[in-house]
Formats: C-alpha cells, sequence, structure tokens
C-alpha cells in the first residue's frame, strides 16, 4: 500500500502527515511524539482516531506540523490522521464524523481594529 497523505488544520496550526503501513511509530518534526508532545494529554488527542477505529498498532505517521500552539497543533494533527484513516476505509468515516474528528475548527483570534487596544476592549476613557 502506498503513502497516504492529508492534511488538518486548527486555529493558525496546519498538520501534514504521511501515513503507511507499519507498527504503530509516530514521528512529529522529526522527533518522536513523546518528545514533542511531553504532555500525556496531546499524545492522547494525538492517538484518539487511531483508538477508536482499532487501528492504533497498524500505521507508521510522520507529521509535519506548522504554526500556533501545542494544543492547537495536536488537534490539526488529530484532524490529519482522520481524514486519512477515511481515505484508507470509507467504513472509518461515520464513527470519526460522530466524535468530531473530521470537522474543522474555524475559530481563530480576532484581529485587532485601527483605535482600540485589542479587537474589540477600547482605550479607558477619561471624561476630564
Amino acid at each position: 500500500m502506498e503513502v497516504i497523505n492529508t492534511i488538518g488544520r486548527r486555529k493558525t496550526s496546519v498538520a501534514r502527515i504521511y501515513m503507511k503501513p507499519g507498527k504503530g511509530e509516530i514521528i512529529v518534526n522529526n522527533r518522536n511524539i513523546e518528545a514533542y508532545f511531553p504532555f500525556d494529554l496531546h499524545q492522547i488527542v494525538v492517538r484518539q482516531p487511531l483508538t477508536l477505529v482499532n487501528e492504533a498498532e497498524a500505521f507508521d505517521i510522520k507529521i509535519t506540523v506548522d504554526g500556533g500552539g501545542i494544543k492547537g497543533q495536536a488537534e490539526a494533527a488529530r484532524m490529519a490522521i482522520a481524514r486519512a484513516l477515511c481515505e484508507i476505509n470509507e467504513e472509518h468515516r461515520s464513527p470519526l464524523k460522530k466524535e468530531g474528528f473530521l470537522t474543522r475548527d474555524p475559530r481563530m483570534v480576532e484581529r485587532k481594529k485601527p483605535g482600540r487596544r485589542k479587537a474589540r476592549r477600547r482605550f479607558q476613557f477619561s471624561k476630564r
């Protein structure tokens, strides 16, 4: 089977993954997943789609993440893995969709507006 390439996004994070049959090794930005995501919760988030469809030890995954913070990167990787699993087997689509792993979270930081301190926060008003 060939290498499957998909992309996942969350906030300003972008994750590109290359998935091929293997023994369950996950490499993030040329580092082991434990080294890149030292916090257990982020490792669990990345592996969620694989454990949901019982394919945790079936694929080797190479992930390239860019932009955003650690949590956004983990969730972008989760989305990319879920998309790749759907490409491999169409039966995986409904359980992954039910859990919301295939839905792009569009929430982003609102841009700063001119004449304001932040996006909506105004400067302090002084009457005198």
